[in-house]
């Protein structure tokens, strides 16, 4: 069974796939070596992340080692609907739809989690929420999953402290190689793809607020500066915020930030961080875009209350009128920018982030039945295997230790 919006949109959606497989080589080399060891022969394997070609790239792996693959989308706007018919060509069990209802998108997650999985592999929480939620009588068969998001960690390790949480979970989110490069780099240059994508307008000096100064917001900081803009930095962590003052950046509350932002970008997994007292005082042409995974963080309830009824201006940004005339737009409707009016981090950094998934999936059911029922780390090996096949994808190498430098390193003793 299969639920997508138009099988005839294979061929472009294969195009897509092919493109990033040729910029994805720890993939590419998983693929040849598991192609051979098929270590997930005979497992079902169920995913809910954003939908299109890199992920897409990353299932088709994965059922060339042998998994039969259920996937849907885990956001409505970043389902690319001839991605999702490609991978329904490719044998894969597509529950998936660009622009999805809210009732349709959890019907999409629904049937995936129905596929009585051994392994997850998951983005926000949402289906490993819902297996737990409706699906009791299968946790005993799942050997465990993997995460790739700070809000999903979050919520993970909520049900971890509940005791709640009925199989092991591997915070991939926490990974070096996920979050030192998809969190920074990834998101730093795919927040800025969508929000020029979606308004065609400069950069360069404007007063850019970045509320959360976390990987993620390290990147969109470092990309805002890097087009010229003037950053703020709003957080609520003394750490992160003294690290961004010598980062170079302004500190200071959101609500001073609000009326002297021109962009202002949320990237901090919570809810209402900008509210009907920051709306009241934004410049006229505001521009508000969310790299939150949830479209939580920017009070779209306020923002409907205080304005006219919402006009769509240009394709991903919709104007909210004030009675005085004053404007605010909202990019993507407020979810992840990057992908609800971009295409998402580029190939090569999720090739290292989709690599660890994989190695991920394959070290929990290597340990199946010795994990323990909690978010778990994954092992430092993965993070360096992953490393290394990057490296050499780039054509790099790296000096080794003479085994008197290792010995040494090894001694207490000077």
């Amino acid at each position: 069974m299969t639920l997508i919006r138009d099988k005839g949109l294979a061929p472009s959606g294969m195009e897509k796939i092919n493109w990033v497989r040729e910029h994805m080589p720890v993939l590419k080399e998983l693929e040849n070596i598991f192609k051979k060891e098929m270590p997930f022969k005979g497992l079902n394997v169920s995913i809910c992340l954003h939908l299109e070609a890199k992920t897409a790239y990353m299932a088709l792996v994965l059922k060339e080692a042998g998994g039969k693959v259920t996937i849907t989308g885990s956001n409505p706007l970043s389902t690319q609907d001839d991605v999702a018919a490609a991978l329904a060509g490719e044998g894969v069990e597509v529950f998936a739809w660009h622009d999805a209802t809210a009732e349709e998108y959890n019907e999409h997650v629904f049937h995936t989690a129905s596929a009585k999985p051994h392994l997850i592999i998951d983005d926000g929480g949402d289906l490993v929420s819902l297996m737990h939620k409706s699906f009791r009588e299968d946790l005993p068969t799942v050997m465990g999953g993997a995460e790739e998001t700070t809000t999903g960690l979050i919520r993970l390790r909520a049900m971890e402290k509940n005791n709640a949480l009925a199989f092991p979970m591997m915070a991939v989110n926490d990974a070096l190689c996920k979050y030192l490069f998809d969190n920074r780099y990834g998101t730093g240059q795919s927040v800025w793809d969508g929000i020029m994508r979606s308004t065609n307008l400069i950069v360069a000096g404007k007063n850019v607020v970045v509320a959360g100064y976390g990987w993620c917001g390290k990147g969109v900081a470092m990309r805002a500066k890097g087009l010229g803009a003037k950053v703020m930095i709003c957080e609520v962590d003394p750490v992160r915020a003294l690290e961004a003052h010598m980062d170079g950046f302004r500190i200071m509350p959101l609500t001073d930030a609000a009326s002297e932002g021109d962009i202002f970008v949320t990237v901090t997994g919570c809810s209402r961080v900008l509210t009907r007292d920051h709306f009241l005082v934004m410049k006229d042409q505001a521009i508000l875009a969310n790299a939150g995974h949830f479209d939580i963080e920017i009070d779209k309830e306020s923002l409907v209350s205080l304005t006219d009824i919402p006009r769509r201006v240009r394709k991903n940004v919709d104007e909210y009128t004030f009675k005085n005339g004053r404007r605010i737009y909202l990019l993507g409707d407020g979810r992840l920018v990057n992908l609800a009016a971009a295409d998402g981090h580029p190939a090569e950094i999720m090739d290292m982030s989709f690599g660890l998934q994989v190695l991920a999936l394959k070290y929990l059911r290597d340990n199946q039945g010795i994990l323990e029922n909690r978010v778990l780390a994954l092992p430092p090996e993965l993070d360096r295997e992953v490393a290394m096949l990057k490296l050499k994808g780039l054509n790099l190498s790296i000096d080794q230790l003479t085994a008197e430098q290792q010995c040494y390193l090894e001694s207490w003793e000077i």
